[in-house]
């Protein structure tokens, strides 16, 4: 399944926030480059190739091969944090927003397996300071967990004796559903977070 197809239904148009339409093709055939042969072993031909262009197209519109990969990385970063704060942000106790964050993160890394492979797991081809830019990210994302780990404790709603590294532990599980989902496989990408949901839960020693 490529990276423009591997969630019908839920956009019309992935990548959309791209343009022009040129720029986005080529962002879309970095993606299915990238989480087929990993970065380094991808070149701006390949690229160029599966986007129907020639490779001197490519330069016109992202000057290098991890320029593309920071845009990419970029974007995926940026919606996995709306993804947590959204549910953080919304209504219920700290145990019926963090498995809703669970949820909706682990949904998401599910139905986008192909891009999530790239945004999380080629961080370490990025230059410093596009990568220092990405882990800052990363960061806000695991403030969002750990201030709902935080809060539940507070709350005598959760049993955490040590919340960093739940907080770590809950993200890595979330994050390696990309590694492994398969859309024909036989749990959706729905029931894979209902079930990871409640794991978490489980981890953090919700008072049911």
């Amino acid at each position: 399944m490529s990276a423009a197809e591997e969630t019908p239904g839920v956009e019309e148009m992935p990548w959309g926030e791209v343009t022009p339409e040129a720029a986005r093709r080529l962002l879309v055939a970095a993606v299915e480059a990238f989480a087929e042969r990993g970065y380094h072993a991808t070149t701006t031909r390949d690229i160029a190739g599966r986007a129907g262009m020639s490779p001197a197209a490519l330069y016109i519109h992202y000057k290098t091969k991890e320029e593309l990969l920071h845009r990419i990385s970029r974007i995926g970063h940026d919606k996995a944090l709306e993804i947590l704060r959204d549910a953080a942000d919304g209504d219920g106790t700290a145990a019926e927003r963090l498995a809703d964050a669970v949820r909706s993160f682990v949904r998401w890394h599910a139905e986008r397996h192909t891009t999530a492979r790239v945004v999380q797991y080629e961080l370490d081809a990025l230059g410093p300071e596009h990568r220092a830019e990405i882990v800052e990210l990363r960061r806000e994302s695991e403030a969002v967990i750990r201030h709902l780990l935080n809060e539940g404790v507070a709350a005598g709603e959760f049993e955490v004796p040590d919340v960093p590294g739940t907080t770590v532990a809950v993200l890595s599980l979330c994050i390696d559903v990309s590694r492994w989902f398969n859309t024909q496989g036989r749990r959706t990408a729905d029931e894979v977070g209902a079930l990871y949901a409640d794991l978490v839960l489980r981890m953090a020693g919700a008072q049911k």
